[in-house]
């Protein structure tokens, strides 16, 4: 059984789409693509930038309507990613990247790794995974505010690794959160499990996020500290926007 006709999931029209991004050039590096956001997550991190899609809910948007959009879109994109909220979350998704593969699409993840099951089940439809690390798994509960987060964030990128899909692994930082023993920390343990490309996301304070977090200063984190954590991949990026 695959994971399109897995017991767990659910035909693409009843996804709960929250919305989606027609073209986007920073969800897949170095892809042109379409992102659609689908509505839930287990998970409740203080800086979640989509606190909307929290709740499994629907948003305007229905499958069958952007699965025409899509369409109109062949030859113009190079995949398209599904975000979230937790995409894993929602039973519908092994349905909606086989349609996505079917018109001839790349497929794109981001998750935070809240199900491994899920994932495993979905790799063999994925072309590319951006696996959100947000701290080192013990000091996840702080964050997500649920039990054994860390360690399911832990099997979800093992499983990737073994899985020889193509991916990323990037962290939302913020001084509030991480200090330089963290951050160095966190390098240290990603390219000991044999991370090769990796990320730092400048968190962005805003109204839209469930708790209040103060602007970053301009030299934070220390170029030393940068370059320290470069030295342990093969690529790395400290992304602003």
């Amino acid at each position: 059984m695959n994971a399109a006709t897995s017991t767990n999931s659910a035909p693409a029209e009843r996804a709960r789409i929250g919305g989606w991004q027609p073209f986007s050039t920073c969800d897949w590096p170095g892809k042109l693509a379409a992102v659609v956001f689908l509505a839930g997550c287990p998970w409740r991190c203080g800086y979640c930038h989509n606190p909307e899609l929290l709740q499994r809910r629907h948003g305007q948007q229905r499958w069958p309507q952007l699965r025409e959009q899509l369409q109109r879109r062949c030859g113009l994109l190079d995949g398209v990613v599904f975000s979230g909220g937790e995409p894993l979350a929602d039973p519908a998704l092994p349905a909606l990247l086989a349609e996505v593969r079917a018109m001839g699409f790349a497929t794109g993840l981001h998750s935070g790794g809240a199900y491994p099951d899920r994932l495993q089940r979905v790799l063999p439809l994925l072309d590319w995974v951006g696996l959100d690390i947000k701290m080192m798994p013990a000091q996840y509960p702080a964050i997500t505010e649920v039990a054994g987060s860390g360690e399911r964030a832990g099997a979800s990128l093992a499983l990737l690794q073994a899985s020889g899909v193509a991916y990323e692994c990037r962290s939302t930082i913020h001084p509030a959160l991480h200090d330089e023993h963290t951050l160095t920390q966190l390098a240290e343990w990603l390219a000991q499990r044999g991370v090769r490309r990796y990320a730092w996301q400048l968190l962005r304070p805003g109204p839209q996020l469930p708790q209040p977090f103060a602007p970053i200063a301009a030299n934070w984190p220390a170029p030393a500290l940068q370059a320290a954590v470069a030295s342990h991949f093969a690529h790395f990026e400290v992304r602003t926007g």
